[in-house]
Formats: C-alpha cells, sequence, structure tokens
C-alpha cells in the first residue's frame, strides 16, 4: 500500500472527532469502519500460494497465538470473546465485530505494536490508528435490541430464514408498548434463535413458552439516524413486493422509558366494592386528606407494577390485584388511581383501597393508564 494511497487520506479526514464521544449514531462512524476495513484488506497482504482470499479477520485472529510474553491479554480476550458469538457467521461478520470490541476497548494500539513487527502495514497506516486509539467510541455490540412483555398478538412473515413483523394487532402489548414495529425482525425468544427459521418456528417456541413472560430480541430495520439498516435492504424489497400493504413505520427510541416520575398523593379505604365506578369518589377522598406529596419511582413492568421512594419500595402490585385504573378530570387530567385488595396481612383489612399519583402531563398520565390497563388485560392467565 502506497503512503499516499487516496484511502489513508480520506480516512485521516473521517477520524476528527474534535473531542467529542462516537456513538453508534455519529454521522462518520459508518463511513470510518467502512474505510478501517478498505486499508486493512489492501494493507494485509494474502499469502502468495494461497487459493482461498483471506479477510483481515483471519490476520488478527492470529495475533493471540504469536504472543510469547502475556502482553496481549486485552487482544486475546477480544479475539476469543468475537469466536464464541454464534450470530457471527462469516469471517467478514468476525472482523466488524472485533473491529467495534478494540475501538470500543481503546487496545487498537496492541494490535498496532505487534502489526508494526511485520512489513504488511505502512507507518502512515500506523499513525492514524493511533489516532483512532485515542478517541473514545461508545458502541453497541448488540445488533438486535431486547425487551421484557407478552407479545402474542403480532402477524410475523418469513422470509430467508428470518421472522419478519408486518403488524401488531390493535389492543395489544406491542401495539400499546410500541417497542417493536413493522419490518422489524424477531430474533430471539427467551434465548432461542430464530435465526434460519422455517415456517411456523416462532409459533411454536411460542406454544412451548405459554405461560411464561417472554424476553424477546429484535433487529431493527431503521437505525437511531433514521437510516435504513443496510443488511436488511434487499430483505425489506422482498417484503414489500410480497406484502404491499406493509407501512414501515419509524422506530421508537431503543431505550423507551417505562419508569415514571410521579407524586404519591396518598391512599384511601374504599370498602368491598372495586369498580371504577368509585373512583371519581374516592379520588376526591384521598385529595381532601392534603397529605404532602411524596415524589416517587413507578415501574410497569410485564407482570406487575412498583412505587419505589429513594431506594425504599412504597408498594408493588401485580396486575391481577388492580381492579380498575383511571384518570381524574380534575383540575388538569393529570392525577390517576387505581383501586387494589387491601393485602391479607394489612391489620382491619376491609376490601379495598384507592391509590392516588400525579403524573407530570395528561400524556404521561394517559399512558400510565393505558399501560396498568393493557398490563392487567394480559396476564388475567397468571391468576
Amino acid at each position: 500500500m502506497a503512503p499516499k494511497d487516496p484511502l489513508l487520506g480520506t480516512l485521516k479526514g473521517k477520524a476528527r472527532s474534535n473531542g467529542q464521544t462516537m456513538t453508534d449514531s455519529s454521522p462518520h462512524l459508518s463511513s470510518c469502519c467502512e474505510l478501517l476495513e478498505l486499508v486493512l484488506r489492501k494493507g494485509l497482504q494474502q499469502p502468495v500460494l494461497s487459493l482461498v482470499q483471506r479477510d483481515y479477520w483471519q490476520c488478527l485472529e492470529q495475533i493471540p497465538l504469536h504472543d510469547t510474553c502475556g502482553r496481549l491479554s486485552a487482544v486475546s480476550l477480544a479475539v476469543e470473546q468475537t469466536r464464541a458469538c454464534k450470530k457471527l457467521l462469516s469471517a467478514q461478520g468476525r472482523g466488524r465485530y472485533l473491529l467495534r470490541l478494540a475501538l470500543s476497548r481503546k487496545i487498537l494500539p496492541q494490535f498496532i505494536n505487534h502489526l508494526l513487527h511485520t512489513p504488511r502495514i505502512l507507518e502512515p497506516f500506523m499513525s492514524l490508528l493511533l489516532v483512532l486509539s485515542h478517541m473514545d467510541f461508545k458502541l453497541d455490540m448488540e445488533v438486535s435490541v431486547s425487551h421484557r412483555s407478552h407479545y402474542r398478538c403480532l402477524c410475523v412473515r418469513y422470509l430467508h430464514g428470518r421472522v419478519f413483523v408486518l403488524e401488531l394487532t390493535p389492543g395489544s402489548q406491542a401495539y400499546v408498548d410500541k417497542f417493536i414495529c413493522p419490518g422489524d425482525i424477531i430474533d430471539e425468544i427467551n434465548g432461542t434463535s430464530l435465526r434460519n427459521s422455517k415456517n411456523g418456528q416462532a409459533g411454536v417456541v411460542l406454544s412451548r413458552l405459554k405461560g411464561v413472560p417472554l424476553s424477546i430480541r429484535v433487529v431493527r430495520w431503521q437505525q437511531e439516524d433514521g437510516t435504513v439498516y443496510r443488511p436488511l435492504i434487499k430483505l425489506l424489497r422482498a417484503l414489500r413486493t410480497d406484502n404491499p400493504g406493509l407501512q414501515l413505520t419509524p422506530a421508537p427510541s431503543q431505550h423507551k422509558e417505562i419508569v415514571y416520575i410521579v407524586q404519591y398523593l396518598g391512599k384511601a379505604n374504599i370498602g368491598m366494592f372495586g369498580g371504577k365506578e368509585v373512583l371519581q369518589h374516592a379520588i376526591p377522598q384521598v385529595l381532601h386528606k392534603n397529605l404532602p406529596s411524596k415524589e416517587v419511582l413507578l415501574d410497569l413492568k410485564e407482570t406487575h407494577l412498583t412505587c419505589t421512594d429513594r431506594n425504599t419500595k412504597t408498594f408493588e402490585h401485580h396486575y391481577p390485584e388492580i381492579s380498575c385504573v383511571g384518570r381524574y378530570s380534575k383540575p388538569d387530567y393529570t392525577t390517576f388511581a387505581f383501586c387494589v385488595a387491601d393485602s391479607p396481612e394489612t391489620p382491619h383489612s376491609t376490601g379495598f383501597c384507592c391509590v392516588v399519583l400525579k403524573a407530570s402531563s395528561i400524556k404521561e398520565c394517559e399512558d400510565i393508564v393505558c399501560r396498568i390497563a393493557t398490563g392487567f388485560k394480559h396476564t388475567e392467565w397468571f391468576v
């Protein structure tokens, strides 16, 4: 590789981050990694008598084998982690995974120090790699993202061994959470891989997990910067050809908040009837006590909700314990409440009590009420 190769000049321009941390949403990350790959492939010479074209992964994975003094422990760990990842099916995939690990852990200098002892890489490229090694990278090493819920109302399509989501059933947990979008790929269910799936395999997996909370990993069709995930472009075109009505909706944030900061206003015993009709009388009953409000964290989990105050659990209720939930119209639709049966251990237990909280906005209040109501609907069969 010539010292003035245009690839080196282009990579030098992309390597300038102005001191900012490079993340998956950084505009130059993708092109920088692609250029890094091109330079490696061009700079690492192929064996003269080899009949098989080797990728840079085959060269980098040999580095720990030449470590005679144990100085490459971080490099060895990264190589072994790459080898152990079962989702990596090709040399290109393993090489890309290893590069992301090296950038995130700042271990490129250790790769470089070893490669400097070989004539395969030129000094200008080494200088650029050293610049990259001093930059801060915060990269997601998972192609798929995980979520725990009870998603059983999805319409899917099998295409080239992948399970694509076509639509969400209105009113289902998936429809309310908006975590999965049409066009996304269901990659795993409770640790069971759905790669290279045959028709109906997802249904077989779900049937075995009936009554069990689901942990689903999905591959999003849309990246954080709004562009289509390139490995899926051809598959999405084929999917839309077979399903003209498919609507690819924008993917939500991968870190959608389901823990809310709310004000706990108090609770009151409401007797032996816990239907929704009592809320309009029970909520004023609590408000008229004029108790000081307390800021708490309301965590809406897949089977229950918890409320904590400064790391101390205020209460926890499974959704089937909740008899009703609703908003209060006065003064601004930000107050909400739910009725729950008193615990048998509670002294002088006389039926139901009404728990009242206040959200920060009308939209947040509506979201919380919908999530609690949907959580109850989809956990009835746990009782």
